[in-house]
């Protein structure tokens, strides 16, 4: 364990060099053109090769030793956000409106930094398929990268994914088995009425109110429909209607975030959701119109590969430095989907927890990547490759 972290403070300033540069420079999910560009440069000039164009701008690098069948995924996402940064920083980004707000360039560089050792100094029998994904928030790069064909043409017996976690220890590895990230849903409703002056609501048909009863009815289904034991979440991210206050509007508009830990509860939700909607509509005389979009499924780590991850950690950082069944949490992830094809495991590493170096909430404007996570994050992806490969069944 001590020659992987000491490789990785030996490369520090590179990794934190390329993890600096792609933050200055960040891209939009599908648009990670020079990311992906920096990426299988790097790839290429440490003997692995490269397949590119899964999910427009995702690729696949490929490094084979020995003759082992065994075939291990490491996946890292590249993508920004719409956000403005306010960091300061000497690297902030270049570009308008766009940044790393979430670490995607901590969890690519973090990867290269595995790829880099496990290339000169990688002890294994057996596939190494390092994944870069486009994409991941919100518009499923990963879905995109096996409809391209990811895990037919690269199979891998095991799958694995890492995400910072502000608030925690810098290098805490956390993990959860079973479901560990909720679904995310996205429903738009719709409610039209009769529109007329404020002063004559008897010849309307205000959809305000209609609107005002949907909102508190929803809050019901979670809490009277749902087991007490699973948790879900209806939140009303947005209420649209009207402009001037003696006008009746002829239009309401409310846009819902619906999440939750267990497939059937994602569904029930969804059948509640709309008959709630079109009861209630129906009780005021207007009409109601659902559009439900289905997002992430449910994040659900297999059971023997987190718990294979789980003990490497243990025997990589301690075991006071590993958190073994954290809570589930309710933010989603679209390695989800990978999950649903491949046995494997996504964990977490803190980023911090004090009121400097990480702890500031991801999608914050003010986030950066603890890059002491380099080291951790490097390290461990490096110990597991080799640990999991060199692993006789």
């Amino acid at each position: 364990m001590k020659h992987y972290t000491e490789y990785m403070q030996e490369h520090f300033d590179e990794l934190a060099q390329i993890r600096r540069d792609i933050h200055q420079h960040p891209e939009l999910g599908f648009l990670e053109q020079r990311t992906s560009a920096i990426v299988e440069q790097l790839l290429k000039k440490w003997g692995y090769e490269v397949h590119s164009g899964y999910g427009t701008t995702g690729l696949v690098g490929v490094l084979k030793k020995g003759d082992s069948a065994k075939k291990i995924g490491i996946r890292a996402d590249m993508d920004a956000l719409p956000i403005r940064e306010d960091t300061n920083l000497p690297y902030s980004s270049v570009h308008e409106n766009v940044m790393h707000a979430c670490g995607h360039d901590g969890h690519t560089a973090m990867l290269l930094g595995a790829a880099k050792y496990l290339s000169e100094q990688g002890d294994f029998s057996g596939t190494l398929n390092l994944i870069f994904q486009p994409a991941e928030e919100s518009l499923g790069g990963a879905r995109k990268m096996m409809n391209d064909g990811l895990f037919k043409d690269h199979p891998c017996d095991a799958i694995f994914g890492m995400h910072n976690a502000p608030g925690f220890p810098q290098g805490q590895l956390r993990f959860r088995d079973g479901a560990a990230l909720s679904s995310s849903d996205y429903v738009t409703i719709t409610i039209t009425g009769v529109g007329g002056h404020g002063a004559y609501p008897h010849l309307a048909k205000d959809p305000v109110v209609a609107t005002a009863s949907i909102v508190m009815a929803l809050q019901t289904i979670v809490s009277r429909e749902v087991n007490p034991s699973e948790l879900a979440v209806i939140t009303i991210g947005a209420m649209n209607a009207g402009h001037i206050n003696n006008v009746i509007p002829q239009k309401a508009v409310l846009e819902l975030s619906v999440r939750s830990l267990n497939a059937d509860v994602r569904v029930l939700l969804e059948k509640r959701i709309k008959a709630l909607v079109k009861a209630q509509a129906e009780s005021f005389g207007v009409q109601a119109d659902v559009l439900y979009e289905r997002g992430y499924p449910v994040l659900v780590n297999s059971l023997d590969e987190t718990n294979f991850a789980r003990n490497a950690a243990i025997e990589f950082v301690g075991q006071d430095n590993v958190e073994l069944q954290a809570p589930a949490r309710l933010g989603s992830e679209d390695f989800a989907y990978m999950l649903e094809e491949v046995p494997g495991c996504y964990l977490f590493i803190g980023n911090g927890d004090g009121d400097k170096n990480g702890s500031c909430a991801v999608h914050n404007p003010k986030y950066d990547f603890n890059d002491n996570n380099l080291i951790t994050g490097s390290a461990f992806w490096a110990f597991l490759a080799e640990r999991y490969l060199n692993t006789t069944a």
